[in-house]
Order: structure tokens, then C-alpha cells, then sequence
């Protein structure tokens, strides 16, 4: 049993503070301490502040070179960089998707917009993300493949594609997955939004399927405000996703063309500038947050409460930390009493087959998803003050 006694949460709270300091303690906050506020002047004194700009294609650049892939296309945010990698990868009205409802909900929105019908199979406890056993058993038991394409034998759609998703910056078992991606013939597009930083063996996540895609929402490891990314090696497609992300506009001097129903989703120059200096910073963050980490682990260690981290051979960029608890009753004992006192924790999401547009969803019974839901609580996770502070003199 992975209970918590009042001494340890008692003592979880003062650990919690004498690793941030006092006062309210968020579970993520963003970090500004670089060129962000330069950045942003400069934008402002070129007047390119929308989605035409230096910083956009500078910051894309940035993010390919870090992730390991040839192309990254950015957009106003992680669930539109989903919604057109989906596009991309050959979704139709009316096709499934293979997901995980331990998600949270841009994932399942994404894949409505491309007017696809989710399917859930079970998570891994250790990694909280896509079972590839689970994938298998589940295909094996209900899809068959014609003319290279997987079907679902009960219901007649194609299997279009499988999105697992990295939850917490912890790599799933993605080599595992691409592989019976590619015997059943079904697209790989990676929902690495909470991911960036993250590898299995030197390979980064959102690397090994057709797309991968990114987020850079207010909370993430870094941001722009809002904002996502589309990262692919397919030249072909990425100059695709640029031009449907762009209103599918032909470029021209002062003539508008459009040659498809496009998106208006490309990032302004203004978020990419925050980007740009965010990228700067990002090993440094990932050394603390990485630090963070460890001193919960001992913590929690100290007090017999299991701490979710990456398995063997794979890094985390250590997102947001997270522990599992005895049972849905501790679980609550503890968010009630950290909350109280100023120190923010928070549940895993709800799963999506408990939402009511979701509900009536085809699933594997999901046990591992389930006993997730009732005990992961994540605990505050951003990169304290006093690491700005020493890191500037």
C-alpha cells in the first residue's frame, strides 16, 4: 500500500517548499529570464508581428535541430499541429483512430476535427502511455488487413492511424509500437506534446512515426504563449502541412490564390520570438528539472511512495513529476491536504470514455488506464527561483 501518513504529508509539503520557497506554489509556471523581452522588441520595431516573420522560421529551425528531424512546421498550437499531421497522414471523415483515453482531452479533439472516430487501448503502468501488448492483443482480436490497410472487422471502418502520447515527458514504448504499426499497415503520428526533451536511447520522441507533434501551451516545459509544432523527415509532406497551415495560399506578390481548404493556423512572429529565446534555455531547464526530479525521487523513496520515472534506456524531461498512490481515497486525502496549504497537486485527467462525447467509444476495458486514473497525482514541477537566480549571478 502506497499510503502517506500525515508525517510524510506533512513533510511532502515542507520538501515542496524548501525546494521553492514560499507562498503559492503552482505546479508549473513558465521561465523568463533570457532573451524573451528582447525578442519581443524586436518583433514589435520590424512590425512583422503575425504569422509572417524571421522568428518563425528561425524558431522552427531551432526545434528541428534539437528533436533530430529534418522539418518543423509551427503552428498556434499543439492541438492543431495534431489535427493537420492527422490530415497529413491519410485521415478521413469517418475513419479510426487508435489512442489511449488515459489523454488529455486536445488529443481526442484533434482526432474529431479530422472527423475520426477514437478507439482506446490500454496504457503501460510504468510509462502511463500506449501499451504495445495492448495494441497488439487489440488489433489481432479485431482488425484485419486488406490491401495493405488495417479494417475493424466489427465495424467496418479503416484503421487509419494510432496516436500514443508521451504523458509527462515519460517516452512510451514507441519502437515497440512503430513496429506493429508498420506489420498492419496503419500510420504512426505521435502526440509528443509534453515530451520535448525526451528520448529513447539517443532518438528523440515524436521522431519515430510519420509526424510528431509538439506543444508549447503557458504550462510546458518551455512556451510561446500558445503554440505548437509539427515535426516530420518527409520533405514532401512538410511543405504540405506549411501550405495548409498557411490558408493553402499560393505564394504571390499581391494576388490570393487558394488551391484547398486550408487552416489559418500558423504561429505569429510575436509567439515564435518567445520561442526563440525559450529554445536558447532549454538544456539549462532540463539540467534543473532533471535535479527536481531527483530529489524527489529520494524523497518520496524515503517514504515508500513509488515516483513515476522513465524506464530503461529512455530520458524524461521530467515535465511534470508524478506519483501513484495506494487508491482513489488517498488520492483525495492527499490533493485535499496539499491543496489546503498552498502547495498545488492535481489528479491524472479524467479518462476520456468517462466524457460523454467519448463514452460510446470501442475500448479494450482498459484495467491498467483505470487503476491510473485513481491514483497518479502530479506535484509542483517547475524550475525554482533560485535556480534563475544563481544561473544570472
Amino acid at each position: 500500500m502506497n499510503c502517506m501518513s500525515d508525517e510524510s504529508q506533512k513533510a511532502f509539503v515542507d520538501h515542496v517548499r524548501g525546494v521553492f520557497g514560499e507562498g503559492f506554489i503552482p505546479l508549473h509556471r513558465p521561465v523568463f529570464e533570457g532573451n524573451e523581452r528582447q525578442y519581443l522588441v524586436d518583433c514589435i520595431d520590424s512590425n512583422f508581428v503575425s504569422s509572417v516573420g524571421a522568428k518563425v522560421t528561425e524558431f522552427e529551425q531551432q526545434v528541428a535541430t534539437f528533436t533530430g528531424a529534418r522539418f518543423a512546421i509551427a503552428t498556434v498550437n499543439g492541438t492543431a499541429a495534431l489535427h493537420v499531421a492527422l490530415q497529413l497522414a491519410g485521415v478521413g471523415r469517418g475513419d479510426e483512430v487508435i489512442s489511449q483515453a488515459l489523454t488529455f482531452i486536445a488529443t481526442c479533439n484533434a482526432l474529431s476535427y479530422a472527423g475520426a472516430h477514437p478507439v482506446f487501448v490500454d496504457v503501460d503502468r510504468d510509462t502511463m502511455g500506449m501499451s504495445p501488448v495492448a495494441l497488439r492483443a487489440f488489433l489481432t482480436a479485431n482488425a484485419e488487413i486488406r490491401d495493405g490497410a488495417a479494417w475493424n472487422k466489427a465495424t467496418g471502418r479503416r484503421i487509419a492511424a494510432c496516436v500514443p502520447m508521451h504523458t509527462f515527458g515519460l517516452p512510451c514504448r514507441i519502437e515497440e509500437i512503430a513496429a506493429i504499426c508498420l506489420e498492419w499497415g496503419v500510420a504512426l503520428v505521435e502526440d509528443a506534446a509534453e515530451s520535448l526533451g525526451s528520448y529513447v536511447g539517443a532518438r528523440h520522441t515524436g521522431t519515430f512515426g510519420q509526424f510528431g507533434t509538439l506543444s508549447f501551451n503557458g504550462n510546458k516545459i518551455i512556451t510561446t504563449g500558445g503554440g505548437g509544432m509539427i515535426i516530420t523527415n518527409d520533405e514532401v509532406l512538410a511543405k504540405r502541412a506549411k501550405h495548409i497551415t498557411t490558408t493553402a495560399k499560393i505564394p504571390h506578390p499581391y494576388e490570393f490564390v487558394h488551391d484547398e481548404v486550408g487552416y489559418n493556423y500558423r504561429l505569429p512572429n510575436l509567439n515564435a520570438a518567445l520561442g526563440c529565446a525559450q529554445m536558447e534555455r532549454l538544456p539549462w531547464m532540463l539540467d534543473v528539472k532533471r535535479d527536481v526530479a531527483e530529489r524527489y525521487r529520494a524523497f518520496f523513496a524515503s517514504v515508500g511512495i513509488p515516483f513515476a520515472a522513465p524506464v530503461a534506456g529512455c530520458v524524461g524531461n521530467h515535465w511534470l513529476n508524478a506519483i501513484v498512490l495506494a487508491d482513489k481515497s488517498e488520492r483525495d486525502a492527499f490533493l485535499a491536504y496539499t491543496n489546503e496549504r498552498g502547495v498545488m497537486t492535481r489528479p491524472i485527467w479524467r479518462l476520456m470514455t468517462e466524457l460523454e462525447m467519448f463514452k460510446h467509444c470501442q475500448h479494450d476495458g482498459l484495467p491498467n488506464s483505470r487503476w491510473l486514473e485513481e491514483r497518479v497525482v502530479n506535484v509542483p514541477s517547475s524550475v525554482p527561483e533560485h535556480a534563475f537566480k544563481a544561473a544570472n549571478g
